[in-house]
């Protein structure tokens, strides 16, 4: 399903393509693609494609993601579900051992981790259906920086020597990413032939290039001689879903989210409807980041009771986007103390190293994709001479109610294990839009992408500074459980901090920045096009002048 909603759509579209993504090859292949004469849709696949290969630790082949797409001539909006599914042979308790307690490991790293991956579906559902140009066309670039390789950066560096162990355990994995075993040197070429090829496969014969013949036949005899219980037939049944997005609106802005089996949408909604009636320009300070706090306590409270795939369970969305129900939640808040999470209902019983872009085209057409692997370099797990590293994502699951995931988040029944299921998400890939402007967004970052994105949309909202502001702007999070307000360096004064101790609440700061986010800004005032790349990486933003 989809909707159409021409209410806000400007009559004439910016007059100039604008594109950000992580990595600056990435952004080279939409510019590319868009010369071309493709529209946002093509550049997206181009961009998508592209980022598999030179952000291996990030995205790929081998993950999936939500892909929002705004297409500028009637308002159609949608959200293509391209999430990885659990295999037909997964069930609750295959990361448990004989007593019932979750094995070290089992759920992250390997073969066992993988579930089935959807980019490359969405990758040809996207270019088929809402694209100009042939797939073949949009997916050169991706094949021709497989084949030349990629230079190694520091940043790539430091995620191959996090994940060092796991990339050695896959010889496939390690002939490739590593260099004799080890990391390897800054200005390394990472060539990746195997995957080349896979990408010629899709280009001439679509979703079969990867999910049938000799491509799925290596990929399943590959995971199950390493423990993994994928099929042909988990394969074959995949397929894209499109969903229509969550909505809603917050002042005179109208946002357009991800749907479940993303948590981002709903949670960002919580959240911002309990600030619907706030004056959050005239708080002091330390009882803005109290209020802020507060609220993403309640909303990620409601993330792990209430939400799983909607495909097999029973969730009621309407209730919990309802402004009374977020009325009731706001009333429980005590404004001069932090409300313990283990005093709020607790539960019955991702991964940071994402991606995220944002791309507009001249007409006003739009996409915000956020795709993963979950876990840097995924489960570090290659199918050989497949050039496939394999995601994770399996841990996104609640491997036992009550048990914390990788990245910290507990959920219930809701979202447990069960054959063919999708793992509940926290991408959020975001459209903002009033009478004065658009913004693209979104951010890789976990667990805390909700509130990255919730942060940069009160900027807008406010508008307080523009989009390199909102993509450098510092962090902080709580996600209910653990009980904790993490924050970056410069989130907070001194004063902040003490004033936000006094009222109760546990503060951790990180040593390192996280998240980064990806902006493409239409002002339609002035029908000015800006973009903005997150410093605390290494992408790159570009606007058609």
């Amino acid at each position: 399903m989809a909707v159409s909603q021409p209410g806000l759509a400007a009559p004439t579209g910016p007059g100039a393509a604008a594109i950000s993504t992580a990595h600056p090859q990435a952004t080279a292949a939409g510019r590319e693609i868009l010369n071309q004469g493709g529209n946002a849709f093509d550049a997206a696949v181009a961009i998508a494609a592209a980022l598999a290969v030179v952000e291996p630790a990030g995205s790929g082949l081998g993950g999936g993601g939500f892909w929002l797409l705004h297409r500028a001539d009637d308002g159609f909006e949608v959200m293509v579900d391209a999430r990885e599914r659990a295999p037909l042979a997964a069930h609750a308790d295959m990361y448990l051992n004989e007593t019932g307690e979750p094995v070290p490991g089992l759920s992250l790293d390997g073969a066992l981790a993988a579930a089935i991956p959807g980019t490359p579906a969405a990758l040809v559902h996207i270019a088929e259906r809402y694209g100009r140009l042939s797939l073949n066309k949009s997916l050169a670039p991706a094949r021709r920086l497989a084949r030349r390789g990629f230079l190694v950066t520091e940043r790539y560096q430091r995620l191959a020597g996090w994940r060092l162990r796991a990339l050695r355990a896959s010889p496939a994995a390690a002939q490739i990413f590593l260099d004799g075993g080890a990391v390897p040197a800054l200005g390394y070429r990472v060539k990746q032939p195997d995957l080349a090829r896979v990408l010629k496969q899709i280009a001439k014969h679509g979703r079969a290039g990867f999910y049938a013949g000799r491509t799925a036949k290596q990929l399943v005899d590959g995971v199950r001689a390493a423990g993994g219980i994928w099929s042909l037939e988990d394969l074959a049944a995949y397929h894209v879903i499109e969903r229509v997005p969550v909505k809603g609106t917050y002042r005179d802005v109208r946002i357009t989210s991800a749907a479940l089996p993303s948590s981002g949408g709903i949670v960002l909604m919580q959240i911002l409807n309990m600030l619907q009636d706030e004056a959050l320009e005239q708080l002091p300070s330390a009882s803005r980041y109290h209020l802020l706090v507060e609220a993403m306590r309640r909303a990620y409270r409601d993330r792990a009771l209430y939400l799983g795939d909607p495909d097999f369970v029973a969730i009621d969305t309407a209730r919990l986007l309802n402004q009374g129900y977020a009325d009731r939640l706001r009333a429980g808040i005590n404004a001069s103390e932090a409300t313990p999470s283990d005093t709020l209902s607790a539960p019955q019983g991702e991964g940071t190293q994402t991606t995220h872009f944002s791309v507009m085209d001249a007409e006003g057409s739009r996409v915000a994709a956020t795709l993963t692997i979950n876990y840097a370099f995924g489960s570090c797990f290659l199918p050989p001479q497949t050039g496939i590293l394999l995601n994770n994502e399996m841990d996104d699951f609640v491997v036992k109610p009550g048990v914390p995931n990788a990245y910290g988040l507990v959920g219930g029944r809701a979202n447990a294990i069960a054959p063919g299921k999708t793992p509940l998400s926290s991408m959020t890939p975001t459209f903002l839009e009033s009478p004065k402007a658009v913004v693209i967004l979104g951010t890789p970052g976990g667990s805390r992408i909700i509130t990255m994105v919730l942060l940069a949309t009160l900027e807008f909202v406010q508008e307080r500074g523009g989009p390199q502001d909102w993509v450098a702007l510092p962090r902080f999070h709580h996600q209910y459980l653990p009980d904790t307000v993490v924050y970056e360096p410069g989130a907070f004064s001194a004063v902040d901090l003490q004033a936000l101790h006094d009222l109760g609440h546990q503060l951790k700061a990180r040593e390192r920045p996280y998240g980064n986010m990806q902006i493409v800004f239409w002002d339609k005032r002035g029908n000015q096009v800006d973009a903005a790349s997150d410093p605390r990486g290494e992408g790159l933003a570009w606007v058609e002048r």
